[in-house]
């Protein structure tokens, strides 16, 4: 029997990898596997079933969760809108995650018909030159600009995702002012975790902790101009510079822009830098359950046991949702309960998940002694 939730085991977002196919290759994805492996995706009927197991886990909260249809490229998926409108129905919030090269118009009408809160496309790059040097496709940035244009002209709300790295670091700004060009409602800044083909980039193009640094309180002055709803993913210890910065403060008395969907805010009260098993649940193409897309730690397969019991009852969850146990500097770091330290990179670089933050440059003052 499934116990009842606690307020540390709401599950807000999940992340599902719909198909293993993607058009592009780019050379930070966390896919290991090929178009080939498609056939592994799972079905159509054992997608509903997760749908209605995440749509009966979700009435038992006081908030529905969002359930991202993610890839590859979902857009790949034959029976994508069909299951977009099962989730839609049955009192879940659809949202798509998409590189925009397939959304044409013909294809923006059939986003803005299902009823999808929002969309995300990845622009990992100002110019075509950076962002087709990542996604290994000559004129996949022009094609992702006029995806994003298809998609306003529909009125559909999109973001823009970027995954910072060296090669890209320097065009944060200029990504940030087209997203506004745009007319992007929101910029989510992803910080590279080495899994997956990110491996072999983290090696020539992984920032170091000086530079996430330097990039967080970046972003902290481009959030405080309230432009633009901005959020860092996978940069955990943006909150505690937040902190530092005075922004937190702002936010908690004007009230948070930030989010996923429209009205779904992140700050209003304390939150949480990493979210692997905490808020967030990613269910890979084949079933398989992981904390969140960039920790490859297995805690099941929903065509095995019910989402619920996975959420509620692994262990490896379990143990991630309680800061006590986290290790290192971590560990005594005074902003334990509001970052947490990435998970997945801590798992990349000492292979065991509740490591010290491997790409945080701030000392604890309980550590320097």
């Amino acid at each position: 029997m499934t116990q009842r939730t606690s307020p540390n085991q709401v599950l807000r977002l999940l992340f599902w990898e719909s198909t293993i196919k993607c058009n592009l290759k780019c050379s930070h994805c966390r896919r290991i596997e090929s178009d080939e492996a498609a056939f592994t995706d799972i079905s159509t009927e054992q997608a509903g079933r997760l749908i209605y197991d995440l749509a009966e886990l979700g009435r038992g909260q006081h908030t529905m969760p969002v359930l991202v249809f993610s890839g590859g490229e979902p857009l790949c998926r034959a029976d994508l809108f069909e299951l977009v409108d099962l989730a839609r129905n049955v009192g879940l919030v659809p949202a798509l995650a998409t590189n925009g090269t397939m959304v044409d118009s013909a294809c923006a009408d059939l986003i803005a018909q299902s009823g999808i809160a929002r969309v995300s496309v990845s622009i990992d790059g100002a110019t075509a030159e950076v962002h087709d040097r990542l996604r290994q496709l000559p004129g996949a940035f022009q094609r992702a600009i006029d995806g994003i244009k298809n998609l306003h002209e529909k009125k559909i709300p999109f973001q823009i995702n970027i995954t910072l790295t060296k090669h890209n670091a320097h065009q944060l700004n200029d990504v940030y002012n087209i997203a506004k060009s745009l007319g992007a409602v929101a910029v989510h800044v992803f910080m590279l975790v080495p899994v997956g083909c990110g491996q072999v980039l983290a090696e020539t193009d992984m920032l170091s902790p000086e530079e996430y640094e330097q990039k967080m309180v970046e972003i902290c002055r481009l959030d405080s101009l309230g432009e633009l709803q901005l959020k860092v993913t996978c940069g955990p210890h943006y909150e505690r510079v937040i902190r530092q910065n005075g922004l937190y403060r702002q936010r908690a008395s004007s009230g948070d822009r930030g989010g996923h969907v429209p009205g779904r805010h992140v700050h209003n009260g304390p939150s949480k830098g990493c979210l692997a098993g905490l808020g967030v649940l990613f269910v890979g193409h084949n079933g398989d359950v992981f904390p969140c897309g960039y920790l490859p730690v297995k805690c099941g397969n929903i065509l095995e046991e019910k989402l619920s019991t996975i959420w509620f009852e692994n262990k490896d969850l379990a143990i991630m949702r309680d800061s006590g146990k986290l290790e290192g500097k971590c560990g005594v770091c005074g902003y334990r309960e509001v970052c947490g330290g990435c998970r997945g990179r801590a798992y990349s670089v000492a292979g065991n998940y509740m490591a010290q933050e491997p790409f945080c440059a701030y000392i604890p003052p309980e550590a320097a002694h």
